[in-house]
């Protein structure tokens, strides 16, 4: 068997059909569950990784597709969890891939894993493609798209591009989807944490949902 073979079998040899169907019904039934919860994926995958190695960078987007396409959402999950264990060797070519897995088998659980710990990784250090992405992501008409590029600077604190975080907001800041107001309302919220005065300054004056300036809001209110 090839790498992504081995590891497809060796979790499905985890699987638990008493946590599958209540995993399924937190995720509005759309996608498959074998059960392994986030605490035992993470156990299971270290113990793999010890008895067959990491894979190659050069294996690394096979493997993130063969598993993309696996109906049970673990495998998305592991995906994941290989390219951010990569993601210091990850480069410009590897943001395809990224938009990829982007657009497919889209839900917000794997879309903020993307967001801030992948893409956001790559962005920050390589900005001039980084950018040619994130300016086709924010300009799509694909809402996680949109989402990625709004909070892909979660993380960067002290390094967040403040011109850009406040532009790419009022691009979508009257859309009425609620996983684009609620990326308005949390990269605000986090930037609020660096940046309080420049944040309140922003939300008072820009015309934001109320779902986002509520959310945006909430770690001024709390500090206050």
């Amino acid at each position: 068997m090839n790498y992504s073979q081995k590891l497809i079998t060796y979790f499905k040899g985890h699987a638990n059909k008493d946590n599958a169907e209540p995993m399924k019904a937190y995720m509005r039934n759309q996608f498959e569950f074998l059960g392994i919860r986030t605490p035992e994926r993470k156990i299971v995958l270290r113990e793999f990784l010890k008895e067959n190695g990491a894979p190659s960078l050069e294996e690394l987007p096979e493997i993130a597709r063969t598993l993309w396409k696996q109906p049970e959402r673990e495998f998305q999950y592991l995906a994941l969890a290989l390219l951010d264990k990569n993601r210091n060797r990850l480069q410009p070519e590897h943001l395809s891939l990224i938009e990829e897995l982007i657009v497919t088998k889209s839900w917000w659980d794997t879309i903020d894993t993307i967001a801030a710990r992948i893409a956001g990784f790559v962005i920050k250090k390589f900005p001039v493609e980084g950018g040619v992405f994130l300016e086709k992501w924010i300009a799509s008409d694909n809402f996680w798209l949109n989402r990625t590029a709004i909070l892909y600077q979660l993380s960067y604190k002290e390094e967040t591009d403040e011109d850009k975080l406040f532009s790419y907001i009022k691009q979508h800041a009257s859309s009425k989807e609620f996983f684009i107001e609620k990326a308005i309302g949390w990269a605000l919220r986090e930037y609020s944490k660096t940046a309080p005065e420049k944040v309140a300054g922003f939300i008072e004056e820009e015309e934001l949902r109320p779902l986002s300036k509520r959310e945006g809001l909430k770690h001024l209110k709390r500090v206050k």
